[in-house]
Protein backbone atom coordinates (compact mmCIF):
# COMPACT_ATOMS: atom_id res chain seq x y z
CA UNK A 1 0.00 0.00 0.00
CA UNK A 2 2.85 2.31 0.86
CA UNK A 3 4.54 1.62 -2.49
CA UNK A 4 1.39 2.55 -4.41
CA UNK A 5 1.25 5.89 -2.59
CA UNK A 6 4.91 6.60 -3.35
CA UNK A 7 4.48 5.66 -7.02
CA UNK A 8 1.38 7.83 -7.28
CA UNK A 9 3.20 10.85 -5.86
CA UNK A 10 6.18 10.31 -8.16
CA UNK A 11 3.83 9.94 -11.11
CA UNK A 12 2.01 13.17 -10.20
CA UNK A 13 5.30 15.09 -10.04
CA UNK A 14 6.47 13.57 -13.32
CA UNK A 15 3.21 14.44 -15.07
CA UNK A 16 3.28 17.99 -13.68
CA UNK A 17 6.86 18.40 -14.87
CA UNK A 18 6.05 17.08 -18.35
CA UNK A 19 2.96 19.27 -18.61
CA UNK A 20 4.89 22.40 -17.65
CA UNK A 21 7.70 21.45 -20.07
CA UNK A 22 5.14 21.04 -22.84
CA UNK A 23 3.56 24.42 -22.06
CA UNK A 24 7.01 26.03 -22.13
CA UNK A 25 8.03 24.42 -25.43
CA UNK A 26 4.74 25.10 -27.22
CA UNK A 27 4.46 28.75 -26.22
CA UNK A 28 3.02 30.78 -29.10
CA UNK A 29 3.76 34.44 -29.51
CA UNK A 30 1.94 37.04 -31.59
CA UNK A 31 4.47 36.41 -34.37
CA UNK A 32 3.07 32.90 -34.80
CA UNK A 33 -0.44 34.22 -35.43
CA UNK A 34 0.08 34.28 -39.21
CA UNK A 35 1.12 30.64 -39.21
CA UNK A 36 -2.14 29.65 -37.52
CA UNK A 37 -4.38 31.51 -39.97
CA UNK A 38 -6.04 29.60 -42.83
CA UNK A 39 -4.18 29.64 -46.12
CA UNK A 40 -5.68 29.17 -49.58
CA UNK A 41 -3.04 29.17 -52.31
CA UNK A 42 -1.51 32.49 -51.34
CA UNK A 43 -4.80 34.38 -51.03
CA UNK A 44 -6.67 35.46 -47.98
CA UNK A 45 -9.60 33.11 -47.28
CA UNK A 46 -12.69 33.89 -49.34
CA UNK A 47 -15.09 32.53 -46.75
CA UNK A 48 -15.10 31.99 -43.03
CA UNK A 49 -13.22 28.90 -41.93
CA UNK A 50 -16.04 28.16 -39.46
CA UNK A 51 -18.68 27.10 -41.97
CA UNK A 52 -21.22 24.48 -40.85
CA UNK A 53 -20.15 20.89 -41.34
CA UNK A 54 -22.21 18.82 -43.74
CA UNK A 55 -24.16 16.21 -41.80
CA UNK A 56 -24.43 14.07 -44.94
CA UNK A 57 -20.63 13.93 -45.20
CA UNK A 58 -20.51 12.98 -41.52
CA UNK A 59 -22.94 10.10 -42.11
CA UNK A 60 -20.86 8.86 -45.04
CA UNK A 61 -17.77 8.97 -42.81
CA UNK A 62 -19.57 6.94 -40.14
CA UNK A 63 -20.68 4.40 -42.75
CA UNK A 64 -17.07 4.11 -43.92
CA UNK A 65 -15.93 3.50 -40.35
CA UNK A 66 -18.54 0.79 -39.89
CA UNK A 67 -17.38 -1.05 -43.00
CA UNK A 68 -13.76 -0.47 -42.01
CA UNK A 69 -14.33 -1.98 -38.57
CA UNK A 70 -15.73 -5.09 -40.22
CA UNK A 71 -12.19 -5.93 -41.35
CA UNK A 72 -11.02 -5.75 -37.74
CA UNK A 73 -13.70 -8.26 -36.83
CA UNK A 74 -13.13 -10.58 -39.81
CA UNK A 75 -9.33 -10.79 -39.50
CA UNK A 76 -9.23 -12.66 -36.15
CA UNK A 77 -11.70 -15.21 -37.53
CA UNK A 78 -9.31 -15.91 -40.37
CA UNK A 79 -6.44 -16.34 -37.91
CA UNK A 80 -8.30 -18.85 -35.71
CA UNK A 81 -9.69 -20.92 -38.59
CA UNK A 82 -7.43 -23.85 -37.72
CA UNK A 83 -8.61 -24.09 -34.11
CA UNK A 84 -12.37 -23.88 -34.86
CA UNK A 85 -14.36 -26.28 -36.96
CA UNK A 86 -15.84 -25.00 -40.20
CA UNK A 87 -19.48 -25.00 -39.04
CA UNK A 88 -18.64 -22.61 -36.18
CA UNK A 89 -16.81 -20.29 -38.58
CA UNK A 90 -19.73 -20.34 -41.01
CA UNK A 91 -22.21 -19.58 -38.23
CA UNK A 92 -20.09 -16.70 -36.88
CA UNK A 93 -19.56 -15.19 -40.33
CA UNK A 94 -23.23 -15.64 -41.27
CA UNK A 95 -24.42 -13.85 -38.12
CA UNK A 96 -21.89 -11.06 -38.68
CA UNK A 97 -22.87 -10.61 -42.33
CA UNK A 98 -26.59 -10.62 -41.44
CA UNK A 99 -26.01 -7.83 -38.91
CA UNK A 100 -23.94 -5.92 -41.48
CA UNK A 101 -26.63 -6.40 -44.15
CA UNK A 102 -29.35 -5.22 -41.77
CA UNK A 103 -27.29 -2.10 -41.06
CA UNK A 104 -26.87 -1.48 -44.77
CA UNK A 105 -30.61 -1.91 -45.31
CA UNK A 106 -31.30 0.55 -42.48
CA UNK A 107 -28.95 3.12 -44.03
CA UNK A 108 -30.55 2.61 -47.45
CA UNK A 109 -34.07 2.87 -45.99
CA UNK A 110 -33.22 6.18 -44.27
CA UNK A 111 -31.70 7.62 -47.51
CA UNK A 112 -28.25 7.97 -46.01
CA UNK A 113 -26.68 6.59 -49.17
CA UNK A 114 -28.26 8.99 -51.66
CA UNK A 115 -25.97 11.78 -52.92
CA UNK A 116 -28.78 14.12 -53.96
Amino acid sequence: MYNILIYSIILMFLLTFLLSLLMFISYKSMKDREKSSPFECGFNPFESSRIPFSSHFFLIAVIFLIFDVELVIIMPVILVMNSLNMTDIYIIMFIFLVILTLGLYHEWYNNMLSWV
